[in-house]
């Protein structure tokens, strides 16, 4: 590795934690938007938030629910690339039974 290739590494480390908070910000500002003019206009009992509030549920709703990946995906091996990630790949033979199988329902050819 080079030095201007770790040096830009460490200025690219640095940009994200400054762009960070402003993302979380942002975010948060957007959910306190997004709540103030939908919630209590439809329920009654829904108070109005605040900033800070609006944040702590964004934090909330990433620990109950997920991670945050801004468009990202995990990277998935290969060989699962096809079927359902629960069930595994599926096989050629499979795929055809599961064919053969619609065609008789759906009365295609």
């Amino acid at each position: 590795m080079h030095a201007q290739d770790s040096q830009n590494g460490f200025k690219k480390k640095w940009f994200l934690l400054l762009l960070l908070p402003l993302i979380f910000a942002v975010l948060g500002y957007a959910v306190m938007l997004l709540w103030n003019a939908t919630l209590p206009q439809l329920f009654s009992a829904f108070p109005l938030i605040n900033f800070w509030q609006a944040t702590s549920l964004l934090i909330l709703s990433r620990i109950l629910f997920g991670s945050f990946r801004f468009g990202m995906q995990k990277h998935h091996d290969s060989k699962h690339s096809s079927g359902c990630n629960k069930c595994g790949p599926i096989s050629e033979e499979e795929k055809l039974k599961f064919k053969e199988e619609w065609k008789k329902r759906c009365g295609g050819n």
